[in-house]
């Protein structure tokens, strides 16, 4: 089958993969509501091409938190890729490197940071759990630093795991011979199978639930690495986030794995842009499957975006090789959208290139 968008990797994933895993990488939280609608959002989205533009030349290329990347889609954290390919979270590394942009390593990888950063140069940023012992923390994010990472990425939505009803049908559990590589010396690598999600019970027994704002002082008392503070889908949350001196902000909602009937990424994106007026980058992450998808998020004031799962299924499908078509198709579509939409760099996406159903009022028909 010849690949000609990110999507169809998903089929060839769910062929490959043992249930229990597709269904872990696949399924959002509850009734998933949340999981169709960060892809059903950007539908309801539409574009203002400007035309009779010179767009010979075009430049997707960006910065984020100062280094230079190739274009402004990068790779989300995504946990235990090992389940997906023998490589792991090292093919990633290597296919995101040779793209030219940005690699989230998750806490929860199969590959430790070292043997990450092992495979070669690259921007890594990593994504960060905080457990309940705060020793076990300062150890990984020094780690983190000394293997060159660039920036800590904490989530700061999953004070508890969301109920994904998948895994607790499947008795969700790593596979044999896999760990949690970053806390194996720790005995805190391993997720065994109980009578529920086994991922779900090791989250309740590690994860610091008593996580907040003024966590973020403490982890910037430890490293002098940017804090990006992902998870934030309000307005509220986004300013408080600036007053803490976060370095950026990524729009998240899990994957839709955590709070189902959370609106979708690109719902919420707008709302945490205007709320920080400026004053640190926002990213978005979630539901990204099209280069127009990208263009959309630009529009609206994303710095840049993060693909999760379609790493996850290029990845299966195709190891190292599949996440590198995956993320050039990407970036062909989103230059195209440039291209037929008259914008011949970052800069020249403007709000004025979209319009969204929330920008017009719902007429009720005239009455007969």
């Amino acid at each position: 089958m010849e690949i000609t968008n990110v999507m169809e990797y998903e089929k060839i994933a769910k062929e490959k993969l043992p249930k229990m895993v597709y269904d872990y990488y696949a399924s959002g939280a509850e009734d998933q509501w949340t999981l169709q609608e960060n892809r059903n959002a950007f539908s309801r989205i539409l574009f203002r091409p400007r035309i009779l533009i010179d767009v010979s030349k075009i430049d997707v290329s960006t910065t984020v938190l100062g280094f230079n990347i190739s274009m402004p889609i990068m790779v989300a954290p995504t946990a235990m890729q090992k389940m997906a390919h023998p490589d792991g979270e090292l093919a990633t590394a290597r296919a995101t490197s040779a793209a030219g942009t940005i690699m989230t390593l998750s806490s929860w990888a199969t590959c430790s940071v070292e043997e990450v950063a092992s495979t070669g140069p690259g921007i890594r940023f990593f994504q960060l759990y905080v457990y309940k012992d705060r020793n076990v923390v300062r150890q990984l994010v020094k780690r983190a630093e000394e293997a060159g990472f660039k920036a800590i990425a904490l989530t700061v939505d999953t004070p508890r795991l969301g109920r994904r009803e998948s895994d607790i049908k499947n008795r969700f559990a790593l596979p044999r011979g896999l760990t949690l590589k970053n806390f194996e010396g720790l005995d805190l690598g391993k997720i065994d199978k109980t009578n529920d999600s086994g991922l779900a019970s090791y989250v309740a027994g590690q994860v610091d639930q008593s996580l907040s704002w003024k966590d973020i002082k403490w982890l910037q008392s430890i490293t002098s690495l940017p804090i990006l503070v992902k998870g934030v889908i309000t307005a509220e949350d986004a300013r408080i986030a600036v007053e803490y001196g976060a370095a950026g902000i990524i729009v998240s909602n899990h994957g839709a794995r955590q709070l189902d009937y959370v609106p979708a990424t690109i719902m919420a994106l707008e709302e945490v842009v205007k709320a920080v007026e400026g004053r640190l980058p926002v990213f978005l992450d979630g539901g990204v499957r099209r280069g127009t998808d990208v263009f959309k998020a630009l529009a609206l004031g994303a710095s840049g975006v993060f693909v999760g799962r379609p790493s996850l299924f290029s990845l299966a499908a195709d190891g190292e090789a599949g996440v590198r078509k995956m993320l050039q198709m990407l970036r062909d579509e989103f230059e195209l959208t440039m291209a037929l939409s008259g914008c011949r760099s970052l800069r020249e996406i403007s709000r004025n290139h979209i319009k969204t159903d929330w920008d017009f009022p719902h007429y009720l028909p005239a009455k007969l």
